[in-house]
Parts: C-alpha cells; sequence; structure tokens
C-alpha cells in the first residue's frame, strides 16, 4: 500500500463546521485503500519521506502560518512528492487577487475594486463588503456603509458592494469533474446546507472557473450567490483546501464522492 499523509487541524474551530468529523470520516474510508498518516499541517516538513502521496484537507487558513506553508510547498516541489490538490491553482491558493482579475476580464464575479476611488465603477450601494487580499473564513472582513468606507480608505483590501442575494450555492468539483452541490436556503446561515439540483445554466457557470482554473488534481468548491434576477455572482474559488459538507449528503451520493476519491487518488503518479 502507498503511504498517504493526510494533513488537517482536528482543532480548528470553524463557524458552522467540525473539520475533525468530516477528516476522521474519510480517513476511516482511505485507511483499506492507503498506509494513513494524519499530521497537523504545521508539522508536515519532519514527515515528508515517510509519504507517497500528500493530501492537504481541512487546515484553515494557511494566512496564520504563510512562512511555514510556503517552506513546506517548495520542499514537496523539491523532492517531487505528489500533493493533492496539486499546488497550481489560481484561485483562493494564491489569496484574493483572482476576483479583482476575473471581474477586470468580465467573468460573472461579485464586482470587486481594491481602491475606494474604484466605486466609480461599481453601481451605488448603501453597504460594502471589504476583504483582506490574503484573508480566509471571513477573517478581517468588514461591513461598511458608503461614509465609514471614505473614512477609512482602505489600502490593498478587496471592496464589493453588499449584495442583496437569495442564497448562496456551492458547486463541488473532483479533477475538474462535477460531483455535486449545495445549497444554503436561509442567507443568515452559511452552513445550513442541503442537496441542491442544478440546471444545465447553473452547470456552465460553474465549470467556466473551473476551466479557469485549469488545476491540475484535487477538489475544488465554486461558491455562488444567487441574485434577486436568477443570475449567479462568484463569491469565492475555493481551490486549496475547500470544505465539503459531505456530511450533508445522502448515504448513497456520500459513498460515491468517496469512491471517486478514492479512484482519483490512486490514480495520482
Amino acid at each position: 500500500m502507498l503511504t498517504l499523509l493526510y494533513l488537517t487541524d482536528l482543532y480548528y474551530q470553524a463557524k458552522g463546521r467540525n473539520y475533525y468529523e468530516e477528516d476522521l470520516y474519510i480517513t476511516s474510508k482511505l485507511k483499506e485503500h492507503f498506509n494513513i498518516l494524519i499530521g497537523h499541517p504545521q508539522q508536515a516538513i519532519p514527515h515528508l519521506g515517510y509519504a507517497d502521496l500528500i493530501v492537504f484537507r481541512n487546515t484553515g487558513p494557511v494566512g496564520a502560518y504563510q512562512e511555514y506553508f510556503d517552506h513546506f510547498v517548495a520542499l514537496v516541489k523539491e523532492n517531487d512528492i505528489p500533493t493533492f490538490n496539486s499546488f497550481d491553482g489560481k484561485a483562493d491558493m494564491k489569496g484574493k487577487q483572482y476576483l479583482l482579475d476575473l471581474y477586470e476580464s468580465g467573468y460573472p464575479v461579485i464586482p470587486t475594486v481594491e481602491t475606494f476611488a474604484g466605486l466609480a465603477s461599481l453601481q451605488n450601494s448603501e453597504k460594502y463588503v471589504v476583504k483582506l487580499k490574503n484573508g480566509a473564513d471571513s477573517i478581517g472582513m468588514d461591513v461598511l456603509t458608503h461614509k465609514e468606507l471614505f473614512l477609512q480608505n482602505p489600502q490593498d483590501k478587496l471592496i464589493q458592494p453588499f449584495i442583496n442575494f437569495q442564497y448562496e450555492l456551492s458547486f463541488y468539483f473532483l479533477n475538474n469533474i462535477f460531483q455535486y452541490a449545495l445549497y444554503a436556503p436561509h442567507k443568515d446561515k452559511r452552513w445550513e446546507l442541503h442537496e441542491y439540483d442544478t440546471t444545465l445554466e447553473d452547470l456552465a457557470f460553474a465549470k467556466q472557473f473551473i476551466e479557469w482554473n485549469n488545476m491540475e488534481r484535487g477538489i475544488t468548491r465554486v461558491d455562488a450567490c444567487r441574485q434577486q434576477d436568477g443570475s449567479l455572482l462568484l463569491v469565492e474559488l475555493e481551490d486549496l483546501n475547500p470544505f465539503l459538507s459531505i456530511d450533508t449528503l445522502t448515504e448513497s451520493k456520500r459513498n460515491e464522492f468517496i469512491e471517486n476519491f478514492t479512484h482519483a487518488l490512486l490514480q495520482v503518479k
């Protein structure tokens, strides 16, 4: 059997999510096919020599240990150790700059600028959302009025209009192949999710971002919001360590995903 180093932070406190439950469940299934070593993302480097494959899962925001993470990625590449996800994504893996780039390129993304002066290109909004460029898990996010935004004049941050959307919707892809979709019918309860039956239009929306990212292998979550007119806008493209919420799936759908995930790992060279 191949030895799999499965990196996760079992103690990370995430609002509405239990990382440890998801990863203990997944590893309980993977152990039938791999020798499993479960490690903390900030203690991974000493164990690289034991791994045939590294799975980077619910590790929390890497900004909290960016220097260690960068060193880890450099060593993984230097020693040619395959990882899942592969570290070649262009979205959240690299920070939030992609939201600016995608918006400027005309993709259906929540309008995003990085300066107060840039607001001239957006429609007027009563409130604005300000995010860190390297933020994650809502860390450092503020909701400000136009006046408050003017007074703060944030620098090197993302500024977006506050969208009065219907609900949030997430599409989950494995090696660029669609697996399932979940949505939060109550927009004030982001992680109370239910399975969602996608339309062809929904999938076309999500797939354009998967194709743009062109990541070699891994799990990607496309987070979107449904506007009042029924259209979708990208909120986030999570291509590093997306939470899967597989406990919300039916047993058959959950088993199907685990089978697909296992097969994908066994195919990594």
